[in-house]
């Protein structure tokens, strides 16, 4: 697929819970870009499969699902089948399959060429596990963060509480470090740091002076590019 070379694009990739999600949102205000949430993509696929109560480990099953489902964003909206699924997509449900969900070949081929449709005439800034490794191997700007289990629980416990979910933290440390493990064990696009990507480590900083460090690397290089 062609890609318009005036155009930019900035991959951030992660494990779950290191902020890439939030930091990638306000990037992209910052700079007027396009954001795509890809998580938010497999996280509607797993919703409705689970709604359809099929057997996530079936791939003929989820074909039927990701073949036939109509993904769409309304500003900070996730839409499935023109429903508004924002809230319902968060669920611990859907964060506790959705890593099944990802695994599924069929599955990331029909996401990543979506994504990679929409990256291919807008000034994007992507959020995944594999986009500086697979869905935008040639992106302007790699970014890779990372922060400590403990942390990453942490922050989903404080918003899960907020949403009036109960849960631990001990629990959700366990299932983060589950899904890490299935994230970088998959077969199809593993989550991996791109050799050229800049690693930063998110666990003592917060959102502002992530997103803070990111502008810098990014003003800096074009800095030096235009000289």
């Amino acid at each position: 697929m062609g890609v318009n070379k005036n155009l930019i694009q900035i991959a951030i990739d992660g494990p779950a819970g290191s902020g890439k999600s939030t930091v990638a949102k306000k990037l992209a205000q910052v700079l007027g870009f396009i954001y795509l949430d890809t998580g938010a993509m497999y996280r509607t696929v797993t919703l409705k499969a689970l709604r359809s109560q099929i057997d996530l480990n079936d791939p003929q099953a989820l074909k039927a699902i990701v073949d036939t489902i109509a993904i769409d964003f309304d500003k900070d909206r996730v839409l499935m089948d023109r429903e508004d699924c924002t809230e319902a997509i968060r669920q611990p449900e859907v964060s506790r399959n959705v890593s099944k969900v990802a695994m599924d070949v069929h599955v990331r081929e029909v996401m990543v060429k979506q994504q990679q449709q929409i990256a291919s005439n807008k000034n994007v800034i992507m959020d995944g596990r594999d986009i500086g490794t697979h869905v935008l191997p040639n992106a302007d700007y790699k970014f890779f963060l990372v922060a400590s289990a403990e942390e990453r629980a942490s922050r989903r416990l404080r918003e899960l509480a907020a949403k009036g979910f109960e849960t631990d933290l001990k629990t959700l440390t366990k299932e983060i470090e589950l899904r890490d493990k299935l994230d970088s064990e998959r077969a199809c696009a593993p989550l991996a740091q791109a050799s050229d990507a800049i690693c930063i480590d998110t666990t003592t900083f917060n959102i502002e002076e992530v997103v803070n460090a990111l502008l810098e690397i990014i003003q800096n290089r074009k800095v030096v590019s235009n000289a």
